[in-house]
């Protein structure tokens, strides 16, 4: 590795979740520091199980925040391999003292740092965190013991309390730095056919999110519909930190109404998650409530990819499983629906589910996805009891009454009486599947075997 000029004060900035240069609070301390050298790394640990989805648009934000940097006479220098060796590499090739990152809180992110900072202070370097992915970084908020919060609404309104910092603005007449060797293309994985993800970078997620202002309002009211565009669609965008949230919060800040308090406790629940994972790691994989270990669950087979594809026979989980493989997304209220279907219908562990969802979810989160499904599965966080069961075609008739959800995303079924539950005779002409299960028998097996561990 060199570097294209090698000034006397410089650092690194490496990237990760904040592919963004505006309200970058570990960027702008960067540039504090002198020159700085951008920098990616492809961590084989993380971008190897990622499905193509999720590769294919963070390829197309890694290239969006080339253009912008392009904007400025530099350029994203991006490199591949274990993060341990590679961060220092660059940091070797400018002659950095320092390292910046927005600290990240999840399972690996804490112990991969905990390396790299090990490596580069061997070196005479340091790692310096700033700021996070989140309004109010994990671990912040605690209760009046000292320990996290297990419920959703005392955090929430402790984090409200808490409050955060005002968004700052984006650097400018910073120097830059560019690795000209040992860098490598940023990736274009390329997508199955019929796939359009949304468009990626700073400049869309800003977008977005003033398109969504215009009509927050209707937010309360839309956000079930998964048949009209009611709900924001910045989950990507904030997953990939193409926009913070405080920045929204900020936005929101001067705004009335019952849609701007909802969608602002939403923003709440995605912070929540972040804390219930950072507090307990091994959620990610096992059960917050261990009790539900012990429950009887059925072997993956030909039920599983049944609902994979979306041939389950039941309209509306078939269309939100269509739905994710056609878009790298699935309306949340239709979310809720398939994961109960899977776990109380299909009588199969939220991991099943959880694992399909990170593999097609363009905005996969491990907190959001991981706790989202364990509250659908009775194992969460809040008042989540598993006897809450989703039946499914009642779920389709209240939330998708004229059923333009199902049709676009079941068209063999645009036809039928009634797409929510057709006949015999529709399904046959359409070639749509009989039902997979018969509901209020597996509702009631499920509640047997939840009987069984109580």
């Amino acid at each position: 590795m060199a570097p294209s000029t090698s000034p006397s004060n410089c650092s690194v900035m490496w990237f990760r979740r904040d592919l963004r240069l505006g309200d970058n609070p570990a960027l702008l301390q960067a540039c504090a520091d002198g020159a700085v050298l951008p920098l990616f790394v492809l961590d084989p640990a993380l971008w190897g199980p990622a499905g193509d989805v999720r590769k294919a648009y963070l390829g197309a934000s890694l290239r969006s925040l080339d253009t912008q940097l392009g904007q400025q006479q530099a350029g994203l220098s991006v490199v591949r391999g274990n993060p341990v060796r590679r961060v220092l590499l660059a940091a070797r090739a400018v002659g950095a003292t320092r390292v910046h990152v927005a600290a990240d809180h999840g399972p690996y992110g804490r112990v991969r740092d905990q390396e790299v900072e090990r490596t580069l202070s061997d070196a005479g370097i340091e790692l310096v965190r700033t700021g996070s992915p989140y309004a109010v970084a994990p671990g912040r908020v605690t209760n009046g013991s000292g320990e996290p919060y297990k419920v959703y609404t005392p955090f929430s309104k402790a984090w409200s309390a808490h409050g955060w910092r005002a968004p700052v603005d984006p650097p400018t007449g910073a120097t830059w730095l560019q690795l000209d060797d040992d860098t490598t293309e940023i990736p274009d994985p390329g997508l199955p056919a019929g796939i359009e993800l949304p468009e990626a970078g700073e400049a869309a997620a800003h977008r977005r999110w003033q398109e969504f202002l215009e009509r927050v309002t209707d937010y309360d009211e839309d956000r079930d519909k998964p048949g009209v565009d009611g709900t924001s669609r910045m989950s990507v965008h904030l997953k990939w930190g193409e926009i913070h949230p405080r920045t929204m919060l900020a936005e929101l800040s001067g705004r009335r109404g019952v849609g701007v308090d909802t969608y602002r406790k939403e923003l709440a629940w995605r912070e929540f998650y972040a804390d219930v994972l950072f507090a307990q790691p091994r959620t990610a994989r096992e059960y917050l409530k261990p009790e539900f270990a012990a429950m009887s669950y059925d072997e993956p087979g030909a039920q599983l990819e049944a609902w994979q594809q979306g041939r389950t026979g039941f309209p509306i989980v078939d269309a939100g499983m269509r739905q994710l493989r056609a878009t790298g997304w699935m309306h949340n209220r239709v979310r809720m629906i398939v994961a109960s279907f899977l776990v109380k219908d299909l009588h199969l562990e939220w991991q099943h589910g959880a694992r399909h969802f990170m593999r097609w979810l363009v905005d996969g989160d491990l907190a959001s996805n991981q706790h989202g499904w364990q509250w659908t599965a009775g194992s969460g966080t809040d008042a989540s009891p598993f006897f809450r069961v989703f039946n499914p075609t009642t779920q389709g008739r209240k939330f998708d009454p004229r059923a333009e959800y199902v049709r676009r995303w079941v068209p063999e079924l645009a036809d039928a009486a009634d797409p929510h539950e057709p006949s015999a005779d529709d399904r046959d002409l359409a070639g749509y599947p009989a039902p997979v299960v018969d509901h209020q028998q597996e509702r009631n097996e499920a509640l047997s075997r939840w009987e069984q561990i109580r």
